[in-house]
Parts: C-alpha cells; structure tokens; sequence
C-alpha cells in the first residue's frame, strides 16, 4: 500500500482584517502627527501678534543652533514666553487625557469610561480647589498637583468599587457613580468658593470652566514629570489589557494578575489626570472621544490605542485651545466649554448605542 506524499504546507498569511486595521494604524499615526505639527505651527503663528509660520521655523532654529534668525524683540516675548508655553503645555495636558480614557476604558472594560464622565477630574479639582482656598503651599509649585493627585486617586478608588457588581463593571452604575461623584465634588467647590478670597475666587472659576491661558514654562515643568511617566508607563501594559478585554477568568488563565494589573493603571490614570487637571482645570470629553473614535476606525488593540489615543488627545486640545483664543476674538472662551459642547451629544450617541446593543433602548 502506497501512502500518498502531503504537499508541504505554506506559511498562512495573516487575515486580511488583521492586516487592514495594522495598515490603518499607520495610517492614522502618521495623519496625527503631521495634523499636530500643523497645528502647533498655526497655534504659535495665529493671535493679536500674527508671526508667518517661516518666521515661527526661523527663531526655533535660532534656538536650537541650527542657524535661522531671532524675531524682533516683541515677536520673540510673545512667541517664547506665551505661545509655545501654552503649546506644549495643551499637548501635555491633551495626551494625559486621551491615555487616561483609554486606559480607563481598557480597565473598566467599557466605551463609556472617561476620567470626566465618572468623576476622576472633578474630584481632583476637589483637591487643587481645596489647595487654593486654604492657601497651602508647602511643596512650592507642586503643591497642587500633589492635593490633585490625592484626591483623585481616593475619587478613582471609590468609583471603582461601587461601579463593580457580580465580579464585573456595570455600565449604568458607572454612569450614575459618576453622576453622584461630579455633584458632590461640586458641593466641595461651591463651598471653598464661599471661604475664599477674590483672588482665590478667580482661580478656582479658572479650575471649573478649564483654561490654558496661564501657561508658563513653570507650570509646564511641573506638570511634566507627572504627565511623561504616566504616558511612558502605559503603553508597557497595552498587551494585558488586550489579554483583560477577553474577561476576568480568562485574563489569569492567560498569566495576567488582574487586580495588581488594575491597581497600577488606576494609579497610573490617576497620576495622569491630576497632571492635567493642576494646570488647566476640569476638560471634559477628550478621553471619551478620542479613544472611543479610534477604536471605531483601527480596532480594539491597546498596542495602537493607548499611545494613539494620547496622540489624538494633544492635537485635539491644540486646536481646541487655538478655537478658544481666535474664535471670539479678543475675548477668550474657556477651553473646557469648547470640549463640552462637542463631546456631549457625541457622549449622548454613545450611550444611545451601548443601549441598543444591550437590548435596551428601541
């Protein structure tokens, strides 16, 4: 009896969606990159001082010591010491937000998960709030960001353990956590403002409606340690949390520790949202879009979304904050209103679906 030669076997290539969504991640890296070059190069050039984006090109040039000429004296105060801080100060701020969401959603194991919505950013408001009024200052210029990051982290734990029900997250208990955290935290900072001075009256308003036009070079290099080891810290989990979205049970199966996992991505977001919020106040929406829209457009895999979604969270801020300055000329609107009248019916639509998928609403 002969046997019969099998042919050998070729290497399968990988599915074509596999390949799709790994060709839209390039894709989509390289349009945010160059749509936040484009946009930090208008920011600087586009205000009451207009500078031609070859002059911007120039004096960064000059610089750095690769050649290029100085402005004149007005063009280089305005461009150094007020544009760029508030730049760089929006991209920092933008990419701790879109992190935060993605890691908040990854860990919650649901889209509707943002920093803003369940309350992290207004409970660490609480703390710099709180900073303001009582006139602390015994760490310097950290001082705020440290009462930001504690009450944060105590805000980020509690919702935590009320939203989880049965071994998993429920989304509507989420939501209505969230909704309690955001009006109590609210009642904390109505009644600092009754305690507070003028001035510290003026400082906390900064905080509710969200600002970046207090940028300085101070405030971005205390923000910055916070903000670079957050975004440096994240990406490094991207594989667990892809390994945490097939379930619980599986997730250890698999190797992951899934509560000490959970644990450091929550003090990661926590760290990274109260770098956000001690220097330009409660912004709302960037970590629910953003991670949300990408997730729509590359698929679910954290290796893309964590450190995109940052990406996409500093150019959405660059130009909403480069809205806030222009739009209403010379007065300036306060850049998380901007957020929240475009995130909102976007958060609504969400919802909306989730629902439908659920077998919820008709």
């Amino acid at each position: 009896m002969t046997a019969t030669a099998t042919p050998p076997t070729t290497p399968t290539a990988p599915p074509a969606p596999d390949r799709r969504r790994r060709g839209t991640a390039w894709l989509l890296t390289c349009a945010l990159v160059a749509a936040l070059v484009l946009l930090a190069l208008l920011s600087a050039g586009i205000g009451a001082y207009d500078i031609p984006p070859g002059d911007v090109l120039t004096s960064v040039q000059h610089r750095i010591g690769l050649g290029g000429a100085p402005l004149d004296r007005v063009g280089e105060s305005v461009l150094w010491n007020v544009r760029l801080p508030r730049i760089v100060l929006a991209l920092l701020v933008g990419a701790s937000l879109g992190c935060a969401g993605a890691l908040m959603q990854g860990v919650f194991g649901n889209p509707l998960a943002e920093p803003g919505v369940i309350g992290i950013s207004s409970g660490a408001a609480v703390g710099a709030v709180a900073c303001i009024a009582l006139g602390l200052d015994f760490l310097g210029t950290w001082t705020i960001t440290l009462c930001a990051f504690v009450s944060g982290l105590a805000t980020v734990l509690i919702v935590y353990a009320m939203s989880r029900s049965g071994g998993r997250t429920e989304v509507v208990t989420l939501i209505l956590t969230g909704i309690a955290v955001n009006a109590f935290a609210g009642a904390l900072i109505g009644l600092f403002l009754s305690y507070a001075d003028t001035a510290a009256v003026n400082q906390i308003t900064f905080w509710q409606l969200g600002s970046l036009a207090q940028a300085t070079w101070p405030k971005v290099l205390a923000v910055l340690p916070c903000a670079a080891i957050g975004l440096l810290v994240a990406p490094l989990h991207s594989r667990k949390l892809d390994l945490l979205s097939l379930g619980e049970r599986p997730a250890r199966h698999l190797g992951v520790d899934v509560e000490k996992l959970r644990v450091v991505l929550i003090l990661v977001i926590a760290l990274l949202t109260a770098a956000a919020v001690a220097v330009s106040g409660v912004i709302g929406f960037v970590g629910l879009v953003i991670p949300h829209l990408l997730r729509m457009l590359a698929g679910p895999g954290h290796r893309f979304l964590v450190p995109g979604s940052a990406l996409g969270g500093a150019v959405v801020l660059v130009a909403a904050d480069l809205a806030a300055r222009t739009v209403a000329s010379p007065a300036e609107l306060p850049i998380g209103v901007l957020t929240a009248l475009t995130g909102s019916p976007f958060f609504f639509w969400l919802l909306r679906r989730t629902r439908r998928k659920q077998g919820g609403w008709a």
